[in-house]
């Protein structure tokens, strides 16, 4: 296979431009409107300060148009938003909303610096320009001061938040390497090395003709460009690096697959010559890439369902703490065991975690399972009976009024789990799993879902699955709401297994 040059990016602009822009505008809008609030606070403090009044009767002044002796309500709301405006435009223009994982923490706090002082010298600058002598100047200084401490201590916490993340294995990105040449390796190293980026590397492939393979590499080579997106399924892959040079075709190809799958697709510049043209360079840590494909990523929506998790988990947790001490007590005196159980389960992109339950078997329930599996009531990977010998007398009423989950709200706070999301799979179950049904493990596991509350007796693991998939590809933070409502009518009409 020769290697030809690749098209140029207006080649791939039909849809490709369109959707990296839908994207960017996603997870820019966030935090664009958080830039917002914080200019508003920090004025808003800062009068407060300056001007020696309270938060309440400055508020009312505001509004009144009385906070500064001689200027409208309608100036001083111009300026704050024309200083707004300023300071969004200077960030975007310095590349502030850019993914956090791919900037330097002390390149991104000098760049948050600078966007603050050059608004604020553009308003100070329109200050003297309408003559407006009546708003104190103090008021302007400390409103930028403020600012910039706001910002950056925004940005440094959440990047604190993120990384703490990463090390526990969440949020990270799962990478496949096209390539198996120098500059694939190099890449692959500088993604281990620097774990700050949140990259977990799963393999390269090789792509015939091209690659030579270097010693070493076998063990890590997936297989070949064929079933690239086979292996991308398996491991849950969120972005693909093409470091070897392919056929025009050949790429254009795998670009079309990778919006089909919504995986992120990125080439090494140094590849292919020219494609660099009119397109941006973003670095990953100090290594260039060119992004030619963004798989659409909901970020507001997943904030306010992160949002509503810690919410509904705190007031569960609050309101039925008597209860869940009463429950506590029944355990322990009915059974000689643990009070709570846990178990290892798969969570998003097959992470593994500790699952907490009250107990509701007997202490040697995990041993005992292998012989009763002739008495399944469900088809094919599930397991279920309703008549399990090793459930306890107190256990069979918390599972028939889903009690025995109730400490897995403490997963909810913790991140693994969220109130609503696909039933959390145990390892002999995903071992099971084809690949069109892994797809139900591409998000958090939930305490309740569509199934839970639709068709919890349904026996067939094929409505499990679609159930599920449904949930996945129609998910909004209204469906969780509706969720959360039918699980409360199903938990005390009592139909849990």
């Amino acid at each position: 296979m020769s290697a030809a040059p690749p098209p140029s990016p207006l080649e791939w602009s039909d849809g490709n431009t369109a959707s990296q822009q839908r994207t960017a505008r996603g997870s820019a809008g966030m935090w664009m409107i958080l830039d917002a609030f914080t200019v508003f606070g920090a004025a808003w403090v800062a009068a407060i300060i300056e001007l020696h009044t309270s938060p309440i009767a400055g508020m009312r002044g505001f509004w009144r148009g009385t906070l500064i002796r001689g200027q409208s309500m309608g100036i001083l709301t111009a300026l704050i938003i024309g200083f707004t405006i300023t300071l969004i435009a200077t960030s975007r223009s310095l590349h502030l909303y850019t993914p956090t994982r791919l900037t330097n923490h002390l390149h991104e706090q000098r760049l948050s610096v600078q966007a603050c002082l050059v608004s604020g010298l553009l308003l100070t600058g329109t200050l003297y320009l309408i003559k407006a002598e009546e708003i104190p100047r103090s008021v302007v200084m400390l409103t930028i001061v403020l600012l910039t401490i706001s910002l950056s201590a925004r940005r440094l916490v959440f990047r604190a938040l993120l990384y703490q993340r990463f090390e526990r294995g969440m949020n990270t990105r799962n990478v496949i390497i096209v390539g198996t040449g120098a500059e694939a390796h190099a890449l692959r190293h500088h993604l281990q090395s620097i774990r700050q980026l949140g990259y977990n590397f799963k393999g390269f492939v090789n792509v015939p003709g091209v690659d030579t393979q270097l010693a070493g590499t076998t063990g890590d080579v997936l297989g070949t460009l064929d079933s690239l997106f086979d292996y991308a399924r398996k491991h849950f892959v969120d972005e693909i690096f093409f470091t070897s040079p392919c056929e025009r075709g050949v790429i254009k190809g795998v670009l079309d697959q990778a919006r089909l799958h919504g995986i992120d697709l990125r080439v090494v510049p140094d590849m292919y010559d020219g494609l660099a043209w009119n397109s941006t360079i973003e670095y990953i840590g100090q290594f260039p890439t060119i992004p030619l494909h963004r798989g659409h990523v909901p970020e507001v929506g997943l904030i306010l369902k992160r949002l509503l998790d810690i919410t509904v988990a705190t007031i569960a947790l609050v309101a039925f703490a008597p209860i869940l001490l009463a429950i506590a007590i029944a355990v322990r005196l009915d059974s000689p065991g643990p009070i709570l159980y846990t178990s290892e389960r798969i969570g998003k992109k097959a992470r593994v975690f500790k699952c907490i339950k009250f107990r509701t078997m007997v202490r040697d329930a995990d041993r005992r399972r292998a012989e009763i599996l002739h008495m399944n009531e469900r088809e094919g990977i599930l397991f279920k009976m309703s008549n399990d010998p090793r459930i306890t007398k107190v256990g069979r009423f918390l599972r028939k009024y889903s009690l025995d989950g109730l400490p897995q709200f403490f997963n909810v706070l913790l991140g693994d789990m969220s109130v609503v999301g696909p039933r959390p799979p145990i390892a002999s179950e995903v071992r099971q799993y084809n690949l069109s049904h892994l797809r139900r493990l591409d998000v958090t596991p939930g305490i309740t879902g569509l199934w839970q509350v639709q068709a919890r007796q349904d026996p067939s693991f094929d409505s499990y699955i679609s159930l599920d998939v449904a949930y996945i590809e129609n998910w909004s933070v209204w469906l969780d709401i509706k969720i959360i409502l039918r699980t409360i009518g199903v938990v005390f009409a009592g139909t849990g297994s």
